[in-house]
């Protein structure tokens, strides 16, 4: 398995680049690189920056459309991994629970995509992909349908139930994107660092 970081976004809400706020004294891209680590032989970076990701043991891929958006990050990793399936995360996700990753890389065979569900939310950055969708999202993507939710109607989807993830993350922060100063200071200040931010 290989493990894709999107780290893409423009950073608008949270006004500067997320991947590299810290929390607990590490960067958020290492906290979710070793999570990733733990159950992938080789891990992508999907982003338009390339040069700050450069000391990182990892592939750093440049998005292949112009086309913003996480489908084409999702695109851009699967296109260039390796491996049959793919768990994409984002790398504002620095809670990643190490046994979930596992049991959902665990329920791939014979699906497409393995995602979590709570009610009516499904969380497509917390994923397994795999590269039999590079066809289906590159004509979502011909067709300027760029929402990922678009792509699941067309494939084998397991969903990932709530009793399911409470079992390894009952409070779910491994769900958790921190997206604006506000969800930095709550979810992630563990010290003085982030707490003037």
């Amino acid at each position: 398995m290989t493990g894709i970081v999107l780290s893409g976004g423009e950073n608008r809400r949270m006004g500067k680049d997320k991947a590299f706020l810290k929390i607990a004294g590490i960067p958020m891209i290492e906290h979710v690189l070793a999570a990733l680590r733990s159950i992938a032989d080789r891990v992508i970076i999907v982003t338009n920056s390339p040069r700050l990701y450069a000391s990182y043991d990892a592939s750093v891929i440049r998005d292949v459309s112009d086309k913003r958006g996480p489908l084409t990050g999702i695109y851009t990793g699967l296109l260039h991994s390796q491996d049959e399936y793919n768990f994409v995360v984002a790398c504002d996700m620095p809670f990643l629970n190490s046994q979930l990753l596992s049991y959902m890389a665990g329920l791939s065979e014979g699906y497409d995509v393995v995602l979590p569900r709570i009610d009516d939310f499904v969380e497509p950055l917390h994923a397994v992909y795999n590269r039999r969708l590079i066809p289906i999202i590159e004509n979502h993507l011909q067709q300027d349908a760029r929402q990922i939710k678009t792509v699941f109607k067309d494939v084998r989807v397991r969903y990932v139930s709530e009793r399911e993830i409470d079992r390894f993350d009952p409070r779910r922060r491994s769900l958790k994107n921190l997206n604006t100063p506000q969800e930095y200071r709550e979810e992630a200040c563990l010290d003085l660092e982030c707490r003037s931010y």
